[in-house]
């Protein structure tokens, strides 16, 4: 029997990111110890944060990396650990969310290599974090604000690795609409089809429960029902895509996700396919495979618009193709006789195995296939 948990407060709405503050008075003492981890230099200048150095010591770092290295959160821990802030707070994509909630894991350790750092992420024995942190995210799809674990790409090692524990989720999630509202079109669409796997996943996932099925399927509904309307610029769109985010990702925190993430984690690493477009090209695949596993499968099928798998398929390129983003692998410069590389490299611990169906390296380059040129 699967149970559900998340700690998280989560403070939604226009104007959220005002609560920072009272936020960090509810954790540490006056001149305490700040580090804030932004992804560029325009965001430290919110008023917000401006008004934080008259009440803490503050320190900032701009992290401007996409699916952040081993090697790259090793030197931001190198240069931020002498520091030893008591909050860190992340503004920014999931990249950010992700270094910031590492380095809690990771601050008060003697690590003096990548390979020690390696080795401490396989262990998975951080114990209890040394740092709070709260994140505050600019994109909508990651939800990586709610979640307990972090993406660490290995790209010299072919692996993805997971920063994960149960002791490490947020202390609060500031999810305020009108920091997402200037994402570029593609960026936006990819994000929230991001969102949308990560509650499609919940919902089939070995782990699901009756809450994460039900958050699961309100996510699909909210993103699905509004996403058509990003590319066209419509005011509220912004909103409904920070909205299906943090719910999918709250879906997905109990759960972990499944097959589909598990394949796209080599296309990102190896060809640069955005994530949340890499993963949303498998979910109709993936869904078709999985379909006589799937329990109340005419729901989920319901909160996506659509009758079928190949249907979602449909649904999906359309939207892809709408914001000008390449829809197919071979569209993407993978080559052909690659696949099966990519389909050995696919399986993932802790993913794959969380797929209500068995994928071994047959399925997933039957699957990769399936969307090479379509």
């Amino acid at each position: 029997m699967n149970s559900y948990y998340n700690p998280v407060k989560v403070i939604y709405g226009n104007g959220a990111i005002n609560e920072v503050k009272s936020l960090i008075d509810n954790i540490i003492s006056p001149c305490g110890r700040v580090l804030i981890i932004t992804w560029n230099e325009f965001t430290e200048q919110l008023d917000v944060f401006a008004g934080l150095y008259d009440s803490y010591e503050i320190r900032t770092v701009c992290f401007k990396e996409s699916n952040p290295t081993v090697e790259q959160l090793f030197d931001l821990y190198y240069e931020t650990s002498e520091y030893m802030p008591e909050v860190v707070i992340a503004i920014g994509g999931g990249s950010v969310m992700d270094v910031a909630k590492s380095l809690c894991c990771f601050y008060g350790k003697e690590i003096s290599s990548p390979d020690e750092m390696r080795r401490i992420i396989s262990e998975k024995n951080f114990g209890i974090p040394r740092a709070k942190w709260i994140g505050v995210p600019t994109t909508s799809g990651t939800g990586s604000e709610v979640t307990c674990w972090a993406t660490i790409w290995d790209p010299t090692q072919n692996v993805k690795r997971s920063v994960e524990s149960h002791n490490n989720f947020a202390y609060a999630a500031v999810v305020d609409p009108d920091l997402t509202e200037n994402m570029p079109v593609k960026l936006a669409v990819s994000s929230a089809l991001d969102a949308v796997a990560h509650a499609i996943e919940s919902y089939w996932a070995n782990g699901s429960n009756i809450i994460s099925r039900a958050l699961a399927l309100g996510a699909v509904r909210t993103v699905m029902g509004h996403i058509d309307s990003l590319p066209g610029g419509e005011k509220n769109a912004h909103a409904y895509m920070a909205q299906g985010s943090v719910t999918a990702g709250m879906a997905f925190s109990s759960t972990k996700t499944t097959a589909c993430h598990s394949i796209s984690y080599p296309l990102t690493m190896k060809y640069g396919i955005p994530h949340g477009t890499a993963v949303s090209m498998l979910l109709a695949p993936v869904m078709e495979i999985n379909s006589s596993s799937i329990a109340d499968y005419n729901s989920l099928l319901d909160a996506l618009g659509v009758n079928s798998a190949g249907e979602l398929g449909s649904k999906i390129r359309n939207i892809l193709t709408r914001a000008e983003i390449p829809c197919s692998l071979e569209a993407w410069g993978v080559k052909k006789d690659e696949l099966p590389c990519l389909a050995a490299l696919g399986i993932t611990k802790g993913r794959a195995d969380n797929n209500p169906v068995e994928f071994t390296e047959e399925t997933i380059l039957s699957v990769l296939e399936k969307i090479y040129n379509e």
